[in-house]
């Protein structure tokens, strides 16, 4: 069985980063390991990303934002940024995107639920890619 980790960023790593670990975490179970942070961490999820993930089922209450870690980057098959800038560091032999995301601070449930579906979308592609 193939394996990867993957690791997602976004700047304050409380709303898209964590909804696709959540997404990572339940679409691919034991095949991956999910890593994830931020450049400028959060104080705390984004209330909206956690209430659209539990519509889907996925519970990220309990998840912290956490910085970006240099060793996190060398450990990681994939890195996935969504917005982090420059703040991203690279390594060659890694594989790199760059997912364009809204960031869903600030932002209601109706208009956080087309970002999560997006997100599902990107993290089912990258695990069939990932794993297949």
């Amino acid at each position: 069985m193939t394996s990867a980790t993957i690791l997602f960023v976004c700047v304050h790593n409380a709303g898209r980063s964590q909804m696709a670990a959540g997404y990572a975490r339940a679409l691919g179970g034991d095949r991956v390991t999910v890593l994830s942070g931020g450049s400028a961490p959060g104080a705390a999820l984004n209330p909206m990303a956690v209430a659209a993930m539990a519509e889907e089922g996925i519970d990220i209450s309990a998840e912290v934002p956490q910085l970006l870690l240099t060793d996190d980057v060398r450990a990681s098959d994939a890195v996935i940024t969504m917005g982090c800038g420059d703040a991203c560091p690279i390594f060659p032999g890694k594989r790199y995107e760059d997912w364009e995301l809204t960031d869903p601070a600030g932002k209601g449930l109706d208009e956080v639920r087309p970002i999560r579906d997006d997100i599902k979308q990107r993290v089912q592609r990258l695990l069939d890619e990932l794993l297949a």
